[in-house]
C-alpha cells in the first residue's frame, strides 16, 4: 500500500502526488490518501480513469481515501 499522508499538504499538490502515485499503482495495490478535507474533485478523475475508492472519516476529523484500480465482473 502506497500512503499519502497530505494533511499539511496544500492544494494542488495532495491531488498531483495522488496522480503521479497512480501511474505506478501495480495491479492489486492500493493507495491511501489521508487529507483534511474531502477530496471532492479527485473522485470525478478516479472514476473517470477506473479508479474506485472508499472514504471514511477518521478520529481526527481527517479523510482517508482508499483508492485502486475497478474490478469488472464479466457477464459470464
Amino acid at each position: 500500500m502506497i500512503v499519502l499522508d497530505a494533511r499539511n499538504w496544500e492544494p494542488p499538490r495532495p491531488f498531483e502526488e495522488v496522480m503521479s502515485a497512480l501511474c505506478g499503482l501495480q495491479p492489486g495495490e492500493r493507495i491511501r490518501l489521508i487529507v483534511g478535507r474531502e477530496p471532492l474533485p479527485l473522485y470525478n478523475v478516479l472514476e473517470r480513469n477506473g479508479y474506485a475508492w472508499f472514504t471514511m472519516v477518521r478520529d481526527d476529523g481527517a479523510f482517508e481515501v482508499d483508492i485502486c484500480e475497478r474490478v469488472v465482473v464479466g457477464d459470464d
